[in-house]
């Protein structure tokens, strides 16, 4: 395949986002969350390398145990990690969801701050955290949420390059590559798109909406 102008992918990234918004319309978070961007976070937080489907399995019992965040500042970590212990990392994760339930009431007067920097002091978020959190909880879209689906597909697309090789690397690439309007709806359109039919081992290119657009159709 000849070298891809910049000018050239950028049609074809945009190209990609209409068709997504055409096969994914409704695109939403798969976590649960009651419309609480604290619980959201302890959400975000918790399914890192661990599938929603996990998550949103032991979130129902940690919110019936500590529904708010004074009530999981004040929990013994022992407790956190017994209800979580079926998800990866448990034990770390249950000590920064009380850690961040500390500080969101210490620093923050009990509610998730609304700007990128301040929402990563908060032990156990990162930027993706962060991104998700800010876009599905507050309609700020100020980046992209780079999770395992969306990287993957960055690269099988061919949308970003070797070089980029971390989720930061990713999102900076796919931030310079599509106009900013586009950005909000990627993460939860390609993380529909990795589960249903770019799936990781066994993508369905013979029935992907995409097969025209993507170098590696096929393959």
């Amino acid at each position: 395949m000849p070298r891809e102008l910049m000018k050239e992918k950028r049609e074809r990234a945009i190209a990609i986002a209409q068709r997504m918004d055409e096969h994914f319309p409704a695109a939403e978070c798969a976590l649960h969350y009651w419309g609480d961007p604290f619980k959201l976070t302890i959400a975000v937080l918790l399914s890192a390398q661990t599938t929603d489907r996990g998550v949103n399995k032991v979130t129902p019992a940690l919110w019936e145990r500590y529904p708010t965040p004074q009530a999981l500042a004040n929990a013994d970590v022992n407790e956190v990690e017994e209800i979580i212990r079926t998800i990866g990392f448990h034990h770390a994760k249950a000590a920064n969801c009380v850690k961040c339930a500390r500080m969101v009431i210490s620093d923050f007067g009990g509610e998730i701050p609304q700007d990128m920097t301040l929402i990563q002091k908060l032990p156990g978020v990162g930027r993706k955290t962060a991104n998700v959190v800010l876009n599905e909880a507050f309609g700020i879209v100020e980046g992209i949420a780079v999770d395992t689906h969306v990287f993957r597909i960055a690269h099988k697309l061919k949308l970003v390059g070797p070089s980029a090789d971390t989720p930061q690397k990713t999102e900076d690439a796919l931030l310079k590559l599509y106009p900013r309007q586009y950005w909000g709806p990627i993460n939860h359109q390609w993380v529909l798109f990795g589960r249903q039919i770019c799936i990781a081992r066994r993508p369905k290119c013979a029935e992907c909406f995409l097969s025209d657009l993507c170098p590696n159709s096929g393959k």
